[in-house]
């Protein structure tokens, strides 16, 4: 088994790769202690900063939200800014996972998705909750709850003994629609949309989707399309699946599998370009979910009907990655590097695209992206995460979480712009 240093240190010799970004320092948003103790639902001793998650809007500015297990919130905070708000708000319950949106004509509109450990009677504990701030995150909405249900909302089912938290999304158009997709424990796949930018939501919608569902995203084209993509778990030869929505949310099509593979799909995200091309990227496992995976991607230019032969962009103990594509068009994919596929993940790998899709640099290491005292990964509760965000000319933000039991714990940011790296 190949150590994560000797995945590494071919990246890190030549930094260029990953199409001359030039990075900058990493920057610690926030630490805590690494207390985790044994799980009790909300009365579990957990003391630690965790699930880092960022998006960036046209000035190029990071917005970031992460967890505070040791206060049960959620916290955000917009850089530049002196001081992180607490979102959630609800220091009886945990607060897990949390997404971002930013309203893309309205920078001062902000949505934060998250999952809260509400058990409502059911077998699993979830809700999916939701707020707005209308001052670019100096203060945000009281929470509404999108999913009232009984049934475990948030959880990313693999198999009965197995699954991920954080199994949802939210994304907002330019028209002030915002849309919330998230799975629940049995499986079923919901997608609620609100047509007032946030302030109210309608009754959200099942989709027909007879597998349990896991780890949904969602995209919004120039045109107003809605994009909706997931994988399934209790399927080891699971493809991912994406359907369309022509009617903001009401109704989505027939989900098309954007590729046929013998391996297990997982972890998909999605992103649309400004020439309207849906790009799609996941992790694919050739011996079942509890493989090694690489990180995979594919793209369709007429509207999620069919989709390209799916290319690899990583080698193996790479997996669940993001995707953001900037105002001129270009990719970015980040992905967690496993050392061990049974492990937990340290540092981060990326890919850059100049064309749209149809070349990708060669794999590199983010720099700064591992923790330098050697803490793992954090997203403990579960690594469906968005930890890449671009925009702008080129700017990119990406963030990670570390830990160490009983030692300690942080959430830091580094960002990009393009150009000549200075390495």
């Amino acid at each position: 088994m190949r150590s994560l240093a000797a995945l590494i240190l071919p990246l890190l010799a030549a930094p260029a790769a990953a199409g001359d970004i030039a990075w900058q320092p990493a920057v610690e948003i926030a630490a805590g202690r690494g207390v985790r103790g044994p799980w009790q639902q909300n009365e579990s001793r957990y003391d630690y900063v965790d699930d880092a998650s960022v998006a960036m809007g046209a000035d190029g500015v990071p917005a970031l939200a992460w967890v505070d297990q040791g206060r049960k919130d959620v916290f955000f905070l917009r850089v530049g800014r002196s001081e992180p708000v607490n979102v959630s708000r609800s220091p009886e319950t945990f607060s897990w996972l949390p997404r971002i949106a930013l309203a893309p004509k309205h920078p001062e509109r902000i949505f934060v998705l998250w999952q809260e450990i509400v058990f409502s009677g059911g077998s699993h504990g979830g809700e999916i909750l939701f707020a707005r701030s209308e001052d670019g995150g100096a203060s945000f909405s009281q929470p509404l709850n999108l999913s009232n249900s009984v049934a475990g909302d948030g959880k990313g089912r693999i198999n009965r003994e197995v699954w991920h938290n954080g199994s949802l999304d939210v994304a907002a158009g330019a028209d002030g629609w915002v849309y919330a997709a998230w799975t629940e424990y049995e499986g079923a796949l919901w997608v609620a949309a609100s047509r007032d930018a946030g302030k109210s939501f309608g009754r959200p919608r099942k989709i027909d989707e007879p597998a349990p569902a896991r780890a949904p995203a969602l995209a919004i084209g120039p045109d107003g399309a809605v994009y909706l993509a997931w994988t399934a778990g209790d399927d080891e030869g699971a493809d991912i699946r994406v359907a369309k929505s022509t009617d903001r949310g009401a109704s989505f099509g027939t989900p098309v599998l954007a590729e046929r593979s013998k391996g297990y799909s997982d972890a998909p995200k999605l992103a649309v370009d400004p020439a309207g091309t849906l790009h799609l990227v996941y992790a694919q496992s050739a011996g079942g979910p509890f493989d090694r995976y690489g990180v995979h991607y594919t793209r369709s230019t007429d509207g999620g009907q069919t989709f390209r032969p799916a290319r690899p962009l990583s080698a193996v103990n790479a997996a669940f990655p993001s995707l953001s594509v900037d105002a001129s068009g270009d990719l970015y994919v980040a992905w967690e590097l496993f050392d061990d596929h049974r492990s937990r993940p340290r540092g981060l790998g990326i890919a850059v695209s100049r064309d749209a899709g149809r070349t990708f640099s060669a794999p590199a290491f983010v720099p700064q992206s591992a923790d330098p005292a050697g803490r793992r990964n954090g997203s403990y509760q579960g690594l469906l995460m968005r930890k890449l965000a671009a925009s702008g000319d080129g700017e990119i933000a990406i963030v990670n979480s570390s830990l160490r039991d009983n030692e300690r714990s942080r959430v830091w940011l580094i960002r990009g712009n393009r150009g000549q790296s200075p390495n």
